[in-house]
Order: structure tokens, then C-alpha cells, then sequence
């Protein structure tokens, strides 16, 4: 049966591959700035590109949310009511066609055991890991996981939970190693000309936001996304996998 559907859209040239929509910024009559995360990080970071003069809203596309129909196309109701448990490791756990990499605090996550088991490459690092580490460990594991399995395209989960400071996370990563780790990951599959998805995730505190924006500006800077960089030009403008999207 045909099913229409809301979600897939034709981008115009004009625009950027940055998806963003205000409904990411969560507000409750002000008890949000309660909470150590910070539920305006989506908001401050597009108003930081603003600033720098790299985005406008004119160039953004605007995201839009599936419905359970939408949903209910590819997935079964019981599915969908399974993801409400732990996320990407079990909802892959039998699927070949999905390698999944994932660098760790390994005290701290994944706490289930079952779902670890799906994590093809684990990285896992100790309290306090610091930049020169993590860099090297991030560097070697994505050329190993890129030489085992070439995909079709990358989905970049860029949390910047690992800064130093953070208590859930508990490693010692500085704002220029997250953004040196962000330009390796993009160095490292837009030179085998695959295609990346990268999404902002976790990161709870306040200077997050900042951080991300200045690893954004960093990789149009070094020509590793914008409207010049090859990969992006090659693909397809209604095709929904485009790099990078904020969160």
C-alpha cells in the first residue's frame, strides 16, 4: 500500500545540511534551568553560528517529526513499544548489516550487558581519560572499523558528554580535543567518500553548546562540510541522510 508521508522533503540548493527545529530547545515554566542539562544546547548553537555569520534561517531545513503511522510503515507496534527500554545496541542486535563502534567510559556504560554484545568495535576507557589518549584510541579503532566494514553511510553520534567536568560522562576531554575528535571522524569517512550523518547527543553542561558551534565552524572551515565540499554536492537533494545535522 502507498503511504504518504510528510517526512521526506526536496531541499533546495540554498539550503544547508543542518537540520534544526526550535521544538529541540525544552522549556518549563523556567524549571529546565534547574537541570544540569541544558535543554536550550540546541537553540544556543544555532545562534552561535548565527553569529559568526555562517547560518541564517533561510539556509536551515526544518525537522520534521514521524508519526506512529510513519513509523508503523518499517516497524511493528511491539517494536516500537520495545524502544521505550535501551536504544540503537538492541534495536541492531541481530542485524549484520549494521556495525556499530562505540569509545566508552567502560565504569559507567553500557550498564546492559545483553546490548553490549551488538557493539562490534568497543573502545573502552578508564576515569579521567585525557585528550592525547582518547585521540589515538578514537583515530586507530575508526580506521580498523572503516577497513572491516565500508558502509553505505556513517551516523556520527557526537556527544560531548566526555568533557572534562561532565559527572555522568567521567573523562577528562578538552573543547579542543572534542573538536579535533569531530574533524578526525569527518576526516576519516569523507576521505573514503561515504556520506555521515552527524547527530550533537549528550553533553550536560552549560558550555556545550559553544563547543559544538566552534567544531561546526572548524569543519566548514577546513572544507569538511558546506556547499564546496565534494561528498555533499554528489548526493541527492531529496535524499534524507545529509550531513551534518544539529542534534
Amino acid at each position: 500500500m502507498l503511504h504518504t508521508t510528510q517526512l521526506y522533503q526536496h531541499v533546495p540548493e540554498t539550503r544547508w545540511p543542518i537540520v534544526y527545529s526550535p521544538r529541540y530547545n525544552i522549556t518549563f515554566m523556567g524549571l529546565e534551568k534547574l537541570h544540569p542539562f541544558d535543554a536550550g544546547k540546541w537553540g544556543k548553537v544555532i545562534n552561535f553560528l548565527k553569529e559568526e555569520k555562517l547560518l541564517s534561517d533561510s539556509m536551515l531545513v526544518e525537522a520534521r517529526e514521524a508519526s506512529e503511522e510513519d513509523l508503523l510503515v518499517v516497524h511493528t507496534r511491539r517494536y516500537l513499544n520495545e524502544l521505550k527500554g535501551n536504544g540503537h545496541e538492541r534495536d541492531f542486535m541481530d542485524d549484520k548489516r549494521v556495525y556499530i563502534m562505540d569509545v566508552y567510559n567502560r565504569h559507567i556504560y553500557p550498564g546492559d550487558r545483553f546490548a553490549k554484545q551488538a557493539i562490534r568495535r568497543k573502545v573502552e576507557l578508564e576515569w579521567g581519560t585525557e585528550d592525547d589518549e582518547y585521540l589515538v584510541k578514537v583515530e586507530r579503532n575508526i580506521e580498523k572499523a572503516l577497513q572491516e566494514h565500508l558502509p553505505d553511510v556513517v551516523v556520527y553520534n557526537a556527544g560531548t558528554d566526555i568533557l572534562e567536568g561532565d559527572r555522568l560522562g567521567g573523562l577528562s576531554i578538552s573543547p579542543a580535543g572534542i573538536v579535533k575528535r569531530d574533524e578526525l571522524v569527518f576526516r576519516m569517512v569523507r576521505g573514503r567518500q561515504v556520506p555521515i550523518l552527524m547527530v550533537t547527543s549528550g553533553g550536560y553542561q552549560k558550555r556545550t553548546a559553544r563547543i559544538i558551534a566552534d567544531s561546526i565552524l572548524n569543519l566548514f572551515g577546513l572544507g569538511l562540510i558546506g556547499p564546496e565540499s565534494p561528498s555533499i554536492s554528489a548526493q541527492n537533494s531529496d535524499t534524507p541522510l545529509l550531513p551534518p545535522a544539529v542534534p
